[in-house]
């Protein structure tokens, strides 16, 4: 028998190679793309911003959600990395790819995805068990609030609340009789012994700002829902009206409520990872750092935390300017030569840096603030940088003083030659349950709360004559 000729085995083959790519388009055969890119996602990195519903399950023990953001980042430093930039950001696909004249080609998964600010709902995979309640110490008039909230929880939902130990044992709560009932039925903990981020399903907040702060310091990885009631001095952070608790505890245990993810920074303080050389700046080539001047055995992470307003560097008790330079994936950027410099999320930008005279961003948009604090140059405004960036700040090789850090006013620690900040967009937002919406909540608490745009109005003119006298 005669060995079929070359072109008609080529022609077999492209045959079958077609037809095998028609039979994956009409979904017979497994696409191996598909495949690959469930085998890359990572189950424990939630989607922040992939649009549609927020589904919650309440936390178990021993669960991979539970896991430290530390040990997370640290074991699989490249899968961290992967989620962090492609699944938390908005924008186009990493593989985007265009054609003739800048078109991009027909691909669904390299077209931009923007997400409606509407489709951030909360659903609850399961009803809520346990509650944290975090309510403003030395305020008295938060007394009463907070005894009818613990009831209301106890007595009628049949919930586990816990709350600090401190407010437990504040002493007008000990001398009320009528809720030592329920007082013995509260789970109590202390912050830095107790660890509570596996156990808690919903948190509520009775106070001001500084109230969601703390709240999110207590919660380094995944952070439940948090419903805040304004029962501080500012509240522009807590929406709700504790008059009507009830009804509105009611209608987020019933789901479907408005959302808004509010983005953190994480941050890691390290000690000594650079060699302090006095010849550091004429050596730098094109802003790059050079690697001869990294140590990385001196390197080691003293501080990680996950911050939802901003860090701060500034020159403390000192008299002299702060020198520190500012890095961007590595890259120098600027020096910063002032009284210090705020990094700050889009949730921040309505704190210390609108004082300091930066913009204020809603906190649905992806971005990262540095806000320079009164700098020595007329021409340094504060700009803004993709999230999902990672930030890096030193002290400059000639700066004459050192510089002092803060975490959202916590945790106030000295900076020396040597050391470094490094800042990048956390994987970890938290979830701040709306009143209304996202987007009114936000403008009603510009107006309400900072009086954003007030003025006087104009008023209109009396007649035609009026305005041809002022034209001429």
């Amino acid at each position: 028998m005669e060995d079929e000729p070359p072109s008609r085995k080529a022609e077999e083959g492209g045959s079958s190679k077609r037809s095998q790519r028609q039979q994956e388009r009409q979904g017979k055969l497994p696409r191996r793309r598909k495949e690959v890119k469930r085998s890359i996602r990572r189950p424990d990195c939630p989607e922040h911003l992939s649009g549609g519903s927020v589904h919650w399950l309440p936390e178990q023990p021993g669960s991979e959600a539970s896991a430290s953001v530390e040990d997370t980042a640290e074991g699989c430093p490249k899968r961290w990395d992967r989620c962090r930039r492609g699944h938390f950001l908005h924008g186009p696909y990493p593989a985007t790819h265009f054609g003739p004249k800048a078109c991009v080609l027909p691909n669904p998964t390299s077209v931009m995805h923007i997400q409606d600010p509407a489709s951030q709902r909360l659903t609850w995979s399961k009803p809520p068990l346990n509650v944290l309640v975090i309510r403003k110490i030395r305020d008295e008039t938060l007394l009463e609030p907070f005894k009818e909230l613990c009831r209301f929880l106890v007595e009628e939902k049949h919930l586990m609340v816990y709350v600090e130990k401190k407010v437990v044992d504040d002493g007008s709560l000990l001398r009320d009789d009528s809720f030592s009932a329920i007082r013995n039925q509260l789970c109590t903990f202390r912050e830095g012994f107790d660890d509570i981020s596996d156990c808690i399903d919903l948190i509520i907040c009775l106070g001001g700002d500084g109230t969601l702060l703390y709240a999110s310091s207590l919660f380094q990885g995944s952070v439940p829902p948090v419903m805040a009631f304004h029962l501080g001095s500012l509240g522009f952070l807590t929406p709700f009206k504790f008059e009507s608790f009830r009804t509105e505890v009611d209608k987020v245990f019933e789901g479907n409520a408005a959302i808004i993810l509010r983005s953190r920074l994480k941050v890691k303080v390290v000690k000594g990872i650079f060699q302090r050389n006095e010849q550091l700046l004429s050596t730098q080539e094109n802003g790059i750092l050079p690697h001869n001047h990294i140590n990385n055995e001196a390197g080691k992470i003293t501080l990680q935390l996950q911050v939802l307003n901003e860090v701060v560097v500034d020159r403390g008790p000192s008299s002299y300017l702060s020198n520190v330079d500012l890095y961007l994936d590595g890259r120098l950027i600027t020096s910063v030569q002032g009284d210090g410099v705020i990094v700050s999320t889009p949730t921040g930008s309505t704190a210390y840096a609108a004082a300091a005279g930066a913009s204020m961003i809603h906190p649905n948009v992806p971005a990262i603030m540095v806000t320079p604090i009164c700098p020595h140059s007329l021409s340094f405004r504060p700009i803004v940088v993709p999230a999902g960036v990672e930030l890096m700040i030193t002290l400059s090789p000639d700066a004459r003083n050192t510089a002092w850090v803060s975490f959202d006013g916590r945790k106030r620690q000295e900076i020396q030659h040597g050391d470094s900040i490094k800042i990048t967009t956390s994987c970890f937002p938290v979830p701040s349950i709306c009143c209304h919406d996202l987007v009114y909540d936000w403008f009603d608490s510009l107006a309400q709360c900072l009086h954003w745009n007030v003025r006087k109005k104009q008023t209109r003119l009396t007649d035609a004559s009026d305005s041809s006298e002022t034209e001429n």
